[in-house]
């Protein structure tokens, strides 16, 4: 008994002191990101800007350095936003009632294009008239983060979305289900820690940045997965079915 209790007393304590650790490395994040960032993106615009007006003027050989020089200075302006999102995610969030089918919808439009590349299909089974409270503009960076994770991580076969409502807990379900790779238990207990990652070129930071967002508008994420049988993210957000006749009450009557 004595053992049992000294076991669990011993596997507290060491949780305890790695949430204690993995809050200081998030702290050293958001410092940083405060600090840095603005004047870190200021020389990288004015860099990017001279490098287009010097690449009209150069041999069409040298175009290629340019161009590859442009792309790498879009992804430290990606990194920096991500560094920024993360430190604050909150910042200039302004919530309004949106459609979920409508938003996903267009985020699926979105990310055709580069599903098709990758030969993947994009699929998705949505249920209608829900809506959500949210910045909607975060929320789409959210769900394109995990979309483009999901199809970056399926070699072959199929990412789908669905949405399903739980009319008693007025929930919201957004699953975002791949066939991918999947990933190992450990893999899985690293998720939403700092700078880990499973890309090759990953920060880190994406999913992050991410999974703060959704806590930020009020919801949680969950992930499951299994190596060899792909990835389930389930987000679950606070909404409501609203009909037709709903539909029309809310909206606000046109004036000349």
């Amino acid at each position: 008994m004595i053992y049992a209790y000294l076991t669990e007393s011993v596997r507290s304590n060491l949780k305890l002191s790695e949430q204690i650790h993995d809050a200081e490395k998030l702290n050293i994040v958001s410092e940083l990101a405060a600090s840095i960032a603005h004047e870190v993106r200021n020389p990288l615009t004015v860099v990017r800007g001279f490098i287009q007006l010097t690449k009209v003027k150069v041999d069409k050989e040298l175009h290629h350095y340019m161009d590859t020089a442009i792309d790498e200075l879009d992804r430290a302006e990606s990194i920096i936003s991500d560094y920024l999102n993360f430190a604050k995610p909150q910042q200039d969030m302004k919530t309004e009632e949106i459609r979920v089918g409508k938003s996903l919808k267009e985020i699926i439009l979105l990310m055709q294009s580069y599903a098709n590349i990758k030969g993947i299909r994009l699929e998705h089974q949505i249920e209608k008239d829900l809506y959500i409270k949210v910045d909607p503009f975060k929320f789409k960076q959210a769900i394109l983060n995990l979309v483009k994770n999901a199809i970056e991580a399926t070699d072959s076969g199929s990412v789908k979305i669905t949405v399903i409502f739980c009319e008693k807990s007025q929930v919201i379900s957004i699953q975002v289900i791949d066939t991918g790779l999947g990933m190992t238990v450990e893999q899985l207990q690293g998720i939403g820690k700092p700078y880990h990652t499973t890309k090759e070129n990953g920060t880190g930071l994406g999913l992050m940045v991410t999974i703060r967002l959704i806590e930020a508008m009020g919801g949680t994420l969950k992930f499951e997965s299994e190596p060899g049988k792909g990835t389930i993210v389930n987000i679950k957000l606070k909404g409501v079915r609203k009909s037709s006749k709903e539909q029309n009450a809310s909206k606000k009557p046109y004036t000349a």
